[in-house]
Protein backbone atom coordinates (compact mmCIF):
# COMPACT_ATOMS: atom_id res chain seq x y z
CA UNK A 1 0.00 0.00 0.00
CA UNK A 2 1.25 3.48 -0.86
CA UNK A 3 2.16 5.61 2.16
CA UNK A 4 -0.23 8.43 3.10
CA UNK A 5 0.93 11.99 2.65
CA UNK A 6 0.05 15.45 3.93
CA UNK A 7 -0.66 18.67 2.09
CA UNK A 8 0.65 22.09 3.07
CA UNK A 9 -1.17 25.30 2.12
CA UNK A 10 0.55 28.66 2.72
CA UNK A 11 -2.27 31.14 3.42
CA UNK A 12 -0.68 33.93 5.46
CA UNK A 13 -0.43 36.38 2.56
CA UNK A 14 -2.59 39.39 1.88
CA UNK A 15 -2.82 39.00 -1.91
CA UNK A 16 -1.90 42.63 -2.53
CA UNK A 17 -1.74 42.23 -6.31
CA UNK A 18 -5.46 41.43 -6.35
CA UNK A 19 -6.45 44.55 -4.41
CA UNK A 20 -9.29 44.98 -1.93
CA UNK A 21 -9.55 44.32 1.78
CA UNK A 22 -10.08 40.55 1.66
CA UNK A 23 -7.09 38.23 1.25
CA UNK A 24 -7.65 36.42 -2.02
CA UNK A 25 -7.78 32.96 -0.42
CA UNK A 26 -11.07 34.02 1.18
CA UNK A 27 -12.70 35.40 -1.96
CA UNK A 28 -15.84 33.53 -2.92
CA UNK A 29 -16.19 31.48 -6.10
CA UNK A 30 -18.98 29.03 -6.83
CA UNK A 31 -20.33 29.25 -3.29
CA UNK A 32 -17.14 28.74 -1.27
CA UNK A 33 -13.87 30.54 -0.45
CA UNK A 34 -11.04 29.73 -2.83
CA UNK A 35 -9.13 27.98 -0.03
CA UNK A 36 -12.07 25.63 0.57
CA UNK A 37 -11.97 24.48 -3.05
CA UNK A 38 -8.19 24.04 -2.82
CA UNK A 39 -8.44 21.99 0.38
CA UNK A 40 -11.26 19.81 -0.91
CA UNK A 41 -9.40 19.01 -4.13
CA UNK A 42 -6.37 17.84 -2.17
CA UNK A 43 -8.24 15.93 0.55
CA UNK A 44 -10.36 14.07 -1.99
CA UNK A 45 -7.31 12.03 -3.02
CA UNK A 46 -7.18 8.71 -1.16
CA UNK A 47 -3.46 9.06 -0.32
CA UNK A 48 -3.80 12.54 1.23
CA UNK A 49 -4.24 12.04 4.98
CA UNK A 50 -4.66 15.66 6.03
CA UNK A 51 -3.69 19.28 5.47
CA UNK A 52 -1.66 21.88 7.37
CA UNK A 53 -2.63 25.51 6.68
CA UNK A 54 -0.19 28.32 7.53
CA UNK A 55 -2.15 31.43 8.55
CA UNK A 56 -1.39 35.02 9.45
CA UNK A 57 -1.42 35.68 13.22
CA UNK A 58 -4.95 36.32 14.53
CA UNK A 59 -6.47 35.74 11.09
CA UNK A 60 -10.09 36.92 11.57
CA UNK A 61 -11.42 35.23 8.43
CA UNK A 62 -10.22 31.66 9.00
CA UNK A 63 -13.42 29.60 9.39
CA UNK A 64 -11.89 27.38 12.05
CA UNK A 65 -12.11 24.13 10.08
CA UNK A 66 -10.64 21.14 11.88
CA UNK A 67 -11.61 18.72 9.15
CA UNK A 68 -12.93 18.58 5.61
CA UNK A 69 -13.96 15.51 3.66
CA UNK A 70 -13.55 13.56 6.88
CA UNK A 71 -9.82 14.30 7.11
CA UNK A 72 -7.96 16.55 9.58
CA UNK A 73 -7.21 20.17 8.79
CA UNK A 74 -4.60 21.67 11.13
CA UNK A 75 -3.24 25.18 11.31
CA UNK A 76 -0.05 26.98 12.27
CA UNK A 77 1.27 30.54 12.14
CA UNK A 78 2.94 31.40 8.86
CA UNK A 79 5.50 34.05 7.99
CA UNK A 80 5.93 37.21 5.99
CA UNK A 81 6.95 35.39 2.81
CA UNK A 82 5.57 32.28 1.12
CA UNK A 83 8.72 30.29 1.87
CA UNK A 84 8.46 31.20 5.57
CA UNK A 85 4.89 29.92 5.70
CA UNK A 86 5.72 26.69 3.90
CA UNK A 87 8.64 26.08 6.25
CA UNK A 88 6.48 26.75 9.32
CA UNK A 89 3.83 24.32 8.05
CA UNK A 90 6.40 21.61 7.30
CA UNK A 91 7.78 21.91 10.83
CA UNK A 92 4.25 21.79 12.31
CA UNK A 93 3.24 18.52 10.62
CA UNK A 94 2.38 15.61 12.90
CA UNK A 95 5.26 13.58 14.31
CA UNK A 96 4.11 10.65 12.19
CA UNK A 97 5.18 12.54 9.05
CA UNK A 98 8.86 11.60 8.72
CA UNK A 99 11.59 13.25 6.69
CA UNK A 100 11.15 10.70 3.91
CA UNK A 101 7.40 11.32 3.67
CA UNK A 102 6.08 12.95 0.52
CA UNK A 103 4.45 16.35 1.12
CA UNK A 104 2.31 18.40 -1.27
CA UNK A 105 2.49 22.20 -1.32
CA UNK A 106 -0.48 23.92 -2.95
CA UNK A 107 -1.56 27.54 -3.45
CA UNK A 108 -4.57 28.59 -1.37
CA UNK A 109 -5.85 30.62 -4.33
CA UNK A 110 -5.56 27.84 -6.91
CA UNK A 111 -9.02 26.26 -6.58
CA UNK A 112 -9.50 24.35 -9.84
CA UNK A 113 -7.18 21.40 -9.30
CA UNK A 114 -8.38 18.26 -11.05
CA UNK A 115 -8.12 14.79 -9.56
CA UNK A 116 -6.32 13.25 -12.55
CA UNK A 117 -3.57 15.90 -12.42
CA UNK A 118 -3.10 15.36 -8.69
CA UNK A 119 -2.97 11.60 -9.12
CA UNK A 120 -0.33 11.78 -11.87
CA UNK A 121 1.74 14.24 -9.80
CA UNK A 122 1.71 11.99 -6.73
CA UNK A 123 2.69 8.94 -8.80
CA UNK A 124 5.57 10.84 -10.45
CA UNK A 125 6.86 12.26 -7.16
CA UNK A 126 6.62 8.85 -5.48
CA UNK A 127 8.80 7.34 -8.21
CA UNK A 128 11.28 10.24 -8.45
CA UNK A 129 13.61 10.99 -5.53
CA UNK A 130 13.88 14.69 -6.44
CA UNK A 131 10.12 15.23 -6.36
CA UNK A 132 7.80 16.60 -9.03
CA UNK A 133 5.67 19.64 -9.84
CA UNK A 134 2.65 20.32 -11.98
CA UNK A 135 3.55 22.61 -14.86
CA UNK A 136 2.52 23.56 -18.38
CA UNK A 137 4.71 24.09 -21.45
CA UNK A 138 4.93 27.70 -22.61
CA UNK A 139 2.96 27.93 -25.85
CA UNK A 140 2.79 31.70 -26.39
CA UNK A 141 5.52 33.70 -28.08
CA UNK A 142 7.60 35.49 -25.45
CA UNK A 143 8.79 39.08 -25.78
CA UNK A 144 11.42 40.84 -23.69
CA UNK A 145 10.63 44.53 -23.06
CA UNK A 146 13.00 47.46 -22.77
CA UNK A 147 12.71 50.32 -20.27
CA UNK A 148 10.16 52.07 -22.54
CA UNK A 149 7.95 48.97 -22.76
CA UNK A 150 8.93 48.36 -26.34
CA UNK A 151 9.92 44.95 -27.66
CA UNK A 152 13.63 44.43 -27.15
CA UNK A 153 13.77 40.82 -28.28
CA UNK A 154 11.75 37.68 -28.95
CA UNK A 155 12.72 34.96 -26.51
CA UNK A 156 12.93 31.28 -27.50
CA UNK A 157 10.24 29.28 -25.72
CA UNK A 158 11.70 25.84 -26.38
CA UNK A 159 11.98 23.90 -23.15
CA UNK A 160 10.20 26.57 -21.05
CA UNK A 161 7.39 25.57 -18.67
CA UNK A 162 5.10 27.54 -16.34
CA UNK A 163 5.31 26.21 -12.80
CA UNK A 164 2.04 25.42 -11.03
CA UNK A 165 1.05 23.72 -7.82
CA UNK A 166 0.80 21.29 -6.17
CA UNK A 167 4.51 20.65 -5.90
CA UNK A 168 5.58 17.40 -4.21
CA UNK A 169 8.82 16.73 -2.33
CA UNK A 170 10.14 14.69 0.59
CA UNK A 171 9.64 16.64 3.79
CA UNK A 172 13.27 16.52 4.91
CA UNK A 173 14.63 17.62 1.54
CA UNK A 174 12.21 20.53 1.31
CA UNK A 175 12.92 21.74 4.85
CA UNK A 176 16.67 21.67 4.14
CA UNK A 177 16.20 23.47 0.82
CA UNK A 178 14.09 26.25 2.31
CA UNK A 179 16.42 26.68 5.29
CA UNK A 180 19.47 26.96 3.04
CA UNK A 181 17.78 29.49 0.75
CA UNK A 182 16.77 31.57 3.77
CA UNK A 183 20.30 31.49 5.18
CA UNK A 184 21.65 32.63 1.81
CA UNK A 185 19.18 35.52 1.67
CA UNK A 186 17.51 34.17 -1.47
CA UNK A 187 13.78 34.75 -1.85
CA UNK A 188 12.53 31.64 -3.62
CA UNK A 189 9.31 32.02 -5.58
CA UNK A 190 8.32 28.37 -5.42
CA UNK A 191 9.43 25.23 -3.64
CA UNK A 192 11.10 23.75 -6.72
CA UNK A 193 13.44 26.75 -6.90
CA UNK A 194 14.69 25.99 -3.40
CA UNK A 195 15.12 22.28 -4.16
CA UNK A 196 16.97 23.06 -7.40
CA UNK A 197 19.57 24.93 -5.35
CA UNK A 198 20.45 21.62 -3.70
CA UNK A 199 21.30 20.20 -7.12
CA UNK A 200 18.05 18.27 -7.45
CA UNK A 201 16.11 18.07 -10.71
CA UNK A 202 12.40 17.66 -10.00
CA UNK A 203 10.16 16.01 -12.56
CA UNK A 204 7.81 18.19 -14.62
CA UNK A 205 4.30 16.74 -14.82
CA UNK A 206 2.12 18.41 -17.44
CA UNK A 207 -1.07 19.71 -15.86
CA UNK A 208 -4.25 21.26 -17.14
CA UNK A 209 -4.10 24.88 -18.28
CA UNK A 210 -7.20 25.68 -16.22
CA UNK A 211 -5.39 25.00 -12.92
CA UNK A 212 -5.39 28.76 -12.43
CA UNK A 213 -3.99 30.83 -9.57
CA UNK A 214 -6.28 33.78 -8.82
CA UNK A 215 -4.26 37.00 -8.95
CA UNK A 216 -6.70 39.42 -10.64
CA UNK A 217 -10.48 40.02 -10.67
CA UNK A 218 -10.57 38.52 -14.18
CA UNK A 219 -9.01 35.33 -12.82
CA UNK A 220 -11.70 35.16 -10.14
CA UNK A 221 -14.45 35.45 -12.74
CA UNK A 222 -12.88 32.68 -14.80
CA UNK A 223 -12.42 30.22 -11.92
CA UNK A 224 -16.01 30.88 -10.81
CA UNK A 225 -17.14 29.90 -14.30
CA UNK A 226 -14.93 26.80 -14.35
CA UNK A 227 -15.98 25.63 -10.90
CA UNK A 228 -19.65 26.25 -11.62
CA UNK A 229 -19.39 24.14 -14.77
CA UNK A 230 -18.00 21.28 -12.68
CA UNK A 231 -20.88 21.64 -10.18
CA UNK A 232 -23.92 23.55 -11.53
CA UNK A 233 -25.40 23.65 -8.00
CA UNK A 234 -22.69 26.19 -7.12
CA UNK A 235 -23.33 28.47 -10.09
CA UNK A 236 -24.50 31.49 -8.05
CA UNK A 237 -22.08 34.41 -8.30
CA UNK A 238 -20.22 35.10 -5.05
CA UNK A 239 -21.51 37.85 -2.79
CA UNK A 240 -20.08 41.22 -3.69
CA UNK A 241 -18.68 40.01 -7.04
CA UNK A 242 -20.27 40.58 -10.42
CA UNK A 243 -19.61 38.27 -13.35
CA UNK A 244 -20.53 38.90 -16.93
CA UNK A 245 -21.25 42.58 -16.29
Amino acid sequence: MDAPLWAVIPAAGRGTRFGGDIPKQYLQAAGQPLIAHALDALLAHPRVAGAMVALAPDDPLWPGWTERRGKPVSQCIGGGERADSVLAALRALPASVGDDALVLVHDAARPNLHADDLDRLIKAATAHADGAILAAPVRDTLKRADADTRIAATQPRDGLWRAMTPQAFRRGMLIAALEQAHAAGIAVTDEAMAVERLGARPRLVEGREDNLKVTTPADLALVHYLLARRDPAMAMSPKGTSFGA
